[in-house]
């Protein structure tokens, strides 16, 4: 029987408790028609997992394998034709369901369902195998390895979304900020939006995280821990462009106050998330401005297509902060919980449950 990673119910208060991992058995794959039965290779953290440890998510639950990351080679499918096509080939799994093409949200009658760790979906990448729909597949990009795929698909789509779909900005010669860099989601829409050529800004507060993402394209970066940044990050804009026409941002806080000082008349804030608080104000001054906020989560199954056609495309690179090795070393799965608690990380946080020459194998 294959195994996985869960957590483990101890007592204690929402945002009080820590569940620790634990090893848990799981039924021996039996496809459906439609369903292919994937050997995964890698899997990655997300912010979310963190939360579900400490039962702050929405449906935690245990006995479901953690993680909504993961790249693995597809070694059995269900007897539809279409579904047979898959088997051998290297794939990356879509980390949500119900949400296929509609440009405003999930259609799904049941919501969106995350992978990983929820009542939502009872699958789980921190797993020897994943048993999914065929449909949710899309065959892993060649110059990607196993661990860069599976640090793809969640932070990519939601990156992809917010970037392209939701912030309008996603073309050459705009000035775009992206708060927080080091973050997943943040570094790949620094990758996404230097691919189409935009001006890319960052704020920090590691000097070093900013370095890293200079190196990475970005025009420029500001340490917002420092008084008066807003005027630092406007005296590096282009002359000929010399506010902002968008900002990225996963952290919330006064983002709307700060961002009505940097952008255009009618700029975009989209946020994607608000790891400083479940509030963020919305102030007068960026009505004056005509200032749009716009929520963004995850994206559809149409947008994750899509991302991995442009990432391929490009040949573009997520970045890993850190990989660990087998799903046997409790205490070094932890140490990536501990990367993400600590925001020490740059990048994803990676889990390689096989050799890559295992899974090539298949």
């Amino acid at each position: 029987m294959p195994s996985a990673i869960s957590i483990r119910q101890v007592p204690g208060k929402p945002g009080q408790v820590y569940y620790p991992l634990e090893r848990i058995s799981l039924p021996t794959p039996d496809p459906g028609p439609t369903q292919a039965v994937v050997r995964l290779s890698a899997a990655a953290l997300n912010h979310r997992d963190l939360f579900i440890r400490q039962h702050l998510y929405p449906g935690t639950t245990f006995g479901v394998p953690l993680l909504a990351d993961g790249c693995g080679v597809v070694e059995s499918a269900g007897s539809a034709l279409e579904t047979q096509r898959w088997v051998g080939r290297r794939v990356v799994l879509n980390p949500g369901t119900g949400w296929r093409d509609a440009p405003e949200g999930p259609e799904g009658p049941k919501g969106y369902a995350i992978l990983g760790g929820t009542k939502a979906n009872a699958v789980g990448t921190l797993a020897e195998t994943a048993v999914v729909d065929a449909a949710e597949l899309e065959e892993a990009p060649a110059h990607l390895s196993d661990a860069e795929a599976a640090a793809l698909p969640l932070t990519g789509l939601t990156a992809f979304r917010a970037v392209f779909t939701k912030s309008g900005n996603a073309t050459p010669g705009r000035n775009v900020l992206i708060t927080g860099i080091g973050g997943g989601v943040a570094l790949m829409a620094l990758v996404f939006l230097v691919a189409v050529g935009a001006n890319v800004f960052v704020s920090s507060g590691s000097e070093e995280k900013i370095r890293r993402a200079l190196e990475m394209g970005a025009k420029g970066g500001v340490n917002y821990k420092e008084e008066g940044w807003e005027k630092t990050l406007l005296s590096m804009l282009p002359k000929e462009r010399s506010t902002l026409d968008a900002i990225i941002d996963g952290a919330g806080g006064d983002v709307v106050e700060k961002g009505a000082k940097l952008l255009k008349q009618g700029g975009v804030i989209v946020s994607y998330g608000m790891t400083l608080g479940p509030k963020m104000p919305f102030m007068m001054t960026a009505v004056l401005k005509n200032i749009d906020l716009r929520g963004s989560t995850m994206g559809s199954r149409k947008e994750f297509a899509e991302m991995i056609k442009f990432t391929n495309e490009n040949k573009l690179h997520p970045v890993i902060s850190r990989v660990v090795q087998g799903m046997d070393n409790i205490d070094a799965l932890d140490s990536l919980f501990e990367d993400m608690k600590k925001g020490s990380q740059f990048g994803k946080l990676v889990i390689q449950i096989t050799k890559e020459s295992d899974c090539s194998k298949l």
